[in-house]
């Protein structure tokens, strides 16, 4: 029983992260620059009840016999898309078109 409910709250927190996640790229949809985040999951841990079985002579093998404990987030990744433009007819806004970033420079480093 008890690692049904780890399970459970495992899934729990992870859907806490998610709603986070959304809640911050809908407060953000209209922020210049802005990118988006996408969370990803995986299996936390397994347990394996029982091992697998190699096949032998004319008989099929057995598959191991696990249990999941639980979900944990795998990344929580930036979507790096091509934004929209907007032409605001100043000659001081700058966009790239296409895969890239600007560089900036103050003659000590690079940013």
């Amino acid at each position: 029983m008890m690692r049904a409910m780890y399970s459970g709250i495992t899934g729990l927190k992870n859907f806490q992260t998610v709603m986070d996640i959304v809640g911050n790229n809908i407060a953000n949809v209209n922020t210049v620059g802005f990118k988006a985040s996408r969370v990803t999951f995986q299996t936390a841990l397994l347990q394996t009840l029982k091992s697998g079985r190699a096949p032998q002579n004319n008989v099929g093998g057995t598959n191991p016999m696990q249990i999941g404990l639980g979900s944990q987030i795998a990344s929580i990744d930036k979507l790096m898309t091509q934004g929209s433009f907007q032409n605001t007819g100043k000659k001081t806004d700058l966009a790239i078109q296409g895969d890239g970033f600007f560089i900036l420079s103050d003659g000590r480093g690079y940013y």
